[in-house]
């Protein structure tokens, strides 16, 4: 299994959809904690991951404290357009954890303040751009690792 998928607290149903569907193309497992800005019964969300939603390896925490309780002794990387390190220098590993935050303002700075070393961006070249859309930079640092992994 090449990576496991962690969305926090993710808002956008279509996003959610195109990453499980990412995360079953690339073998990787997908990681929710809630709470979510939509249902998982939510229409958008069965679109956009098509018919492949139920062969998803998929795991769903009630919130933070219990994913990084259940989680607490794995190899984690967090993405966030505050990283100083640039997501090419991510020493992946095989079944360590890829950690993104909601759409609308990323991961909660307590986690980026305390995980300064192991935070990582995309880098992005133009002043008048915040981010990127979550679908899409989960799959620039997936298909990334999957380069140094194979």
């Amino acid at each position: 299994m090449p990576f496991n998928i962690a969305l926090i607290e993710p808002e956008i149903p279509n996003n959610t959809g195109n990453i499980g569907r990412l995360a079953l193309a690339t073998g990787s497992q997908l990681h929710l904690v809630k709470p979510f800005g939509f249902e998982l019964s939510d229409k958008r969300l069965k679109r956009a991951g098509l018919d492949y939603w139920p062969h998803l390896s998929l795991f769903i925490y009630e919130d933070i404290h219990e994913f990084f309780g259940r989680q607490s002794d794995k190899k984690m990387v967090y993405l966030s357009s505050h990283g100083k390190q640039n997501h090419w220098d991510i020493d992946f590993e095989d079944g360590m954890f890829l950690v993104f935050g909601k759409e609308s303002v990323g991961l909660p700075t307590d986690i980026t303040s305390q995980n300064s070393d192991s935070l990582f961006k995309i880098p992005m070249y133009s002043e008048h751009i915040r981010s990127l859309n979550l679908a899409n930079a989960v799959s620039i640092v997936v298909y990334e690792g999957l380069k140094h992994l194979w």
